[in-house]
């Protein structure tokens, strides 16, 4: 772990956060090399930081010992350049166990995922993270989505706890997001983001963030996660860029001309959030394999209107299709 403060080396990024692929060899075995190499390439490219064998790098997939080495090497990639955080999920033992194995590995950091499969009431919800928070020295980020759904009260809560700095929402309820931030910055003085001094994080964690962080910017959220670095590092850092300079016209266009196409393609399969995501990764040059089942690969012509879409979007970048 580095000495600052998590939350103080993300409130304002230099650049995308990275959530890197997993890599898998023709055996399905976990390719580290590939991996660090995807690893280091996101970060010299201009990542501000590293969530390793998270939503995008397969956490579902990987076997605990898979995971720490993954982690492990992320970690001795970044070198302190930027912090690494780690997925840590599925039942209150089991995210103990990926937490502490993240710690290990050297982590700065953890994404807590949602419990597996059960719905869960707020009180058993705070529950578990607040036990995850409590089984290491890691900061904890908590994932907003699916069966882990708070109410704006329960987020006042998880402000108030120790180890937990921030929230990243994958629901896409711009109302109750609004209805949290207020909540923790009235309820929780001091721990809210934009609150004047708080340093509790909001991030916008839905697929393809960039689709809608105009609208979470709005609220306040500036952090959001981008899968598009992962094969499209110059789109997805000229949109950051567009965002940080208020440079909207930019931000419609690369939206209108990449990003819209692109969730649109990404919705022809299930899945494609991931596996979509590797293809791009594959068509850059960077062998990392095929997902894991349950997933499953694109098509070969949606492999191609993938290209199609990446070239456009470069095309714009070099000032084509401006009107």
């Amino acid at each position: 772990m580095t000495s600052a403060p998590l939350a103080a080396r993300l409130t304002a990024p230099s650049g995308p956060l990275f959530f890197p692929v997993t890599a898998y060899g023709p055996g399905g075995e976990v390719g580290l090399d590939v991996y660090r190499t995807h690893v280091r390439r996101g970060i010299e490219a201009g990542a501000a930081a590293v969530f390793a064998c998270c939503g995008t790098g397969e956490f579902h997939a990987l076997t605990p010992e898979e995971f720490q080495a993954c982690v492990r090497a992320a970690v001795e990639e970044a070198a302190g350049r930027v912090p690494v955080l780690a997925g840590a999920g599925y039942g209150t033992a089991l995210a103990v166990r990926y937490a502490r194995l993240a710690e290990e590995a050297g982590a700065d950091g953890l994404l807590a995922m949602p419990p597996y499969l059960v719905l869960a009431g707020q009180e058993g919800l705070l529950r578990h993270y607040r036990e995850v928070a409590a089984a290491t020295s890691l900061p904890v980020i908590v994932y907003q989505r699916d069966n882990a759904v708070f109410t704006p009260e329960s987020v006042v809560e998880l402000a108030r706890t120790d180890g937990i700095v921030g929230l990243k929402d994958g629901l896409g309820d711009l109302d109750l997001m609004q209805r949290v931030i207020s909540a923790v910055r009235t309820e929780a003085p001091g721990d809210g983001e934009g609150s004047g001094g708080g340093d509790f994080l909001y991030f916008n964690g839905l697929p393809t963030a960039e689709q809608t962080q105009l609208a979470y910017r709005a609220l306040g959220v500036t952090l959001y996660s981008s899968a598009v670095f992962c094969f499209a590092p110059e789109i997805a850092l000229a949109f950051h860029r567009a965002l940080r300079s208020g440079d909207d016209a930019v931000a419609h266009r690369l939206l209108d001309g990449f990003y819209r196409p692109f969730v649109e393609l990404r919705a022809q399969g299930r899945g494609y959030a991931v596996a979509l995501v590797k293809a791009g990764v594959r068509l850059r040059g960077l062998d990392v394999g095929e997902v894991r089942p349950p997933l499953q690969e694109p098509s070969e012509d949606h492999v191609k209107q993938l290209a199609q879409v990446i070239e456009r979007g470069h095309a714009l970048l070099d000032g084509e299709g401006r009107k």
